[in-house]
């Protein structure tokens, strides 16, 4: 029964949340086509959103997880970790988007309503109850918590290094993928953001560690 419901939460998700990028992307270039037309500049966009990363890591481990149950063996440890970082990624972005950007227009373009419940909401839980039900994931210390921040401190720094080097050809205004890490428009300035990237980084480090807490509970044959 839980290989069962495995298989059909990574079919049906790993569709979804690919269904969901490719819809807001052809959205997202279609606007700006009509637009200014800079759209190999909103395309890097699109893929620097954090969400958008997390969605394209968490299709890529469901898509893979269907020919891994068919196996009936346990997954080995690397791609375990690699599950745990796609659910954490996943579970945190739904958290954040839920209590800091529910309700505020992404500079993406005109957002594709049924697509960003998806990246933002559905896709989470999918995430998570895959993690919860199917079978397959090992055991995991506490020590691969390290490999699970270790992408999000990597795009925090893109992030920033790449809104102070790169201008929108559209306004000259630096671009940053969410308002609370532009610093040119927070309160505080780098403060504020250095604030949230803490905050972030604490709510991510959290919700991994659970996942590792789950990885040991007790599981059925």
């Amino acid at each position: 029964m839980r290989r069962t419901l495995a298989y059909l939460l990574r079919i049906g998700g790993s569709i979804a949340i690919v269904a969901a990028l490719v819809a807001q992307i052809q959205r997202t270039i279609q606007n700006e086509s009509a637009g200014k037309g800079e759209v190999g500049f909103v395309v890097q966009n699109f893929f620097s959103f954090f969400t958008v990363e997390a969605n394209v890591l968490a299709a890529l481990a469901l898509f893979v997880g269907i020919f891994t149950l068919s196996s009936r063996k346990s997954d080995s440890q690397g791609w375990t970790i690699f599950r745990a970082g796609a659910t954490t990624y996943m579970a945190t972005t739904g958290v954040v988007y839920n209590l800091l950007l529910r309700g505020i227009e992404l500079p993406q373009g005109a957002t594709v309503g049924w697509s960003n419940e998806i990246l933002h909401v559905i896709g989470p839980v999918i995430m998570v109850l895959d993690w919860l039900i199917a079978p397959g994931r090992r055991p995991l210390n506490a020590k691969a918590l390290w490999a699970i921040v270790a992408f999000p401190i990597l795009w925090a720094g893109y992030t920033l290094v790449r809104g102070a080097l790169v201008l929108d050809p559209r306004t000259g205004d630096p671009w940053f993928p969410y308002p609370f890490l532009n610093p040119h428009t927070s309160v505080n300035g780098y403060f504020s953001v250095a604030f949230y990237i803490v905050l972030i980084g604490v709510l991510i480090g959290v919700v991994g560690a659970g996942v590792l807490r789950l990885s040991r509970g007790r599981r059925r044959a």
